[in-house]
């Protein structure tokens, strides 16, 4: 067994990956941390953790230094990129603070200086179908980003860059567990939001990977969870279902729907599967690649287990959440 600190327990992202840790077989959970519930029992969190064998809640720092085997950051972008990372074990990095190859973006995208700027080349970015292992300090991707370049990585080489557009709709979830005046219940039931319009922090990650920019527009939805890209390219020749399936063939997470099936939130939704689906525009000469997630599943805590598998060398799966009441 292998033992896990996971700092940032009682928000969204690390609710998940407690939850994920708690069931997988080859991990062993020592130490819990959140400054808000520190010294609290873990029914503080959830009464159902009473019956677990969680430990008492300890602080981010405390969680930090408790040399695990793995640790689980599930901090702010800034509160993540300002800690001492750990010296040895699996670190992943669920934040955005250590994504960006380029120091300067930070304040760019994210509106902090990075304060260890000389350090992040020593993350790798963990999207493991489209990204080799590589090292123990993990850089788990960001949701929306997830699903864009699960959709369009593959395909790269085959569209025109200046042609894509993406559209992203996402469960308030996604917006983490502290309260702000738009994800009150007025503001999100019964609408949908466009938000941080031509300015959100994962179009870098994205580009930074694809090798090219890509116009992106968010939405919140009036969901707990789940995650769609619809990405509008120009593609350069025929082949772009063959790409797709090729590259996921071996994938036990990430499916290629059969031709005329679209993704669908429900099927994704607490699960860490992602779908895929490909459709022609009859009325032009572009094409149409949808992906759906579940934000908290494949776009963060499932990935990040996923991730440290990767690095453990268990088999990709294990622990994973890949089956939905629908699926």
């Amino acid at each position: 067994m292998k033992s896990v600190s996971i700092a940032g327990a009682a928000g969204y992202t690390g609710q998940e990956t407690l939850d994920r840790v708690l069931g997988h077989p080859e991990l062993d959970l020592v130490a819990v941390g959140s400054d808000s519930l520190a010294g609290q029992p873990a029914s503080a969190l959830d009464p159902r953790l009473a019956q677990t064998a969680v430990p008492p809640f300890v602080s981010n720092d405390a969680a930090l230094r408790h040399e695990a085997d793995v640790t689980v950051i599930c901090l702010s972008h800034e509160a993540a990129a300002a800690i001492a990372v750990p010296p040895a074990g699996v670190v992943v990095d669920l934040s955005g603070a250590h994504r960006l190859r380029d120091a300067a973006s930070y304040a760019t995208w994210y509106g902090f200086t990075h304060p260890h700027p000389d350090e992040l080349g020593d993350w790798a970015y963990g999207l493991p179908e489209l990204v080799p292992a590589a090292g123990r300090l993990i850089a788990n991707p960001g949701c929306y980003a997830t699903a864009t370049l699960l959709a369009l990585a593959p395909l790269a080489k085959a569209i025109e860059p200046d042609s894509v557009v993406v559209t992203g709709l996402s469960g308030m979830t996604g917006a983490g567990r502290t309260l702000k005046a738009s994800s009150h219940a007025g503001s999100v039931l019964e609408n949908v939001s466009p938000y941080r319009i031509g300015n959100h922090q994962h179009v870098p990650e994205i580009a930074q990977l694809l090798g090219f920019p890509v116009s992106f527009t968010p939405h919140l939805l009036p969901v707990r969870r789940g995650l769609i890209a619809t990405c509008n390219v120009r593609s350069t020749g025929p082949g772009l279902r063959s790409l797709l399936e090729d590259a996921y063939a071996s994938s036990a997470v990430v499916t290629v729907l059969p031709e005329g099936i679209a993704p669908d939130l429900a099927r994704v939704q607490s699960t860490d599967r992602a779908e895929i689906g490909i459709f022609p525009d009859r009325f032009t000469d572009r094409t149409i690649v949808i992906c759906a997630e579940d934000n908290l599943g494949k776009g963060a805590a499932g990935q990040a287990i996923q991730n440290v598998n990767r690095a453990l060398g268990f088999a990709d799966t294990t622990g994973l959440r890949l089956a939905g009441v629908l699926v």
